[in-house]
């Protein structure tokens, strides 16, 4: 199979060879890209901008990530306009990660789409699957957080710092926990009245 192929065929969520030549040269190619990115840091954000369009499927204006930001193959990553990545970010994307716009995430926030087969065997031979992880429209993700494959964040919500999210969080609510749950909505009576 070519790239494309295998690619396509992780989209379906189908098991697929996580040690398949391509998809070895794939991640290969993404660390160089990714340390290009890295090493850019100080420069004009437009400059680095152009790094992140070779590396991601999209990207949106105004998005900056801290060092060091580190993915799987980037071609499955999307991500829309004014998206803030603090320190250290992950996201393992064989399953498709969408990102919407005025997304904020704090310090090692890691998005994992990818699993491993839980049989020994299967596992060592490189059997993996994946599913896709979908974050609304001004979202904040706090530090430390795991988001983990097939999860839907809705828009607004925020993830509290150190959570691990395993299941779908609802637009305009604050999860948290391990698993996160939901703790409550966000509602007027959160507003400070902060105006820049």
């Amino acid at each position: 199979m070519t790239l494309e192929e295998q690619r396509q065929h992780i989209l379906s969520g189908a098991m697929y060879n996580d040690l398949t030549s391509e998809l070895v040269e794939a991640r290969e190619r993404t660390v160089l890209l990714t340390d290009e990115y890295n090493s850019s840091f100080g420069k004009a954000q437009a400059e680095r901008e152009v790094i992140l369009r070779r590396l991601l499927k999209s990207v949106g204006e105004g998005c900056h990530f801290e060092p060091t930001f580190r993915c799987e193959f980037g071609f499955n990553i999307s991500i829309g306009d004014g998206f803030y990545g603090n320190f250290d970010c992950v996201m393992l994307d064989g399953g498709g990660i969408t990102i919407g716009d005025h997304v904020l995430f704090g310090p090692r926030v890691g998005i994992y789409t990818s699993n491993h087969a839980i049989d020994a065997a299967e596992r060592a031979a490189g059997a993996c699957y994946a599913k896709p992880v979908t974050i609304g429209d001004n979202v904040w993700i706090g530090g430390g957080v795991t988001i983990n494959q097939g999860v839907t964040i809705g828009d607004g919500a925020i993830v509290a710092s150190g959570s691990v999210v395993t299941r779908p969080i609802p637009a305009g609510v604050i999860a948290a926990g391990v698993p996160a749950r939901v703790l409550r909505e966000i509602t007027d009576a959160d507003k400070t009245g902060f105006r820049p």
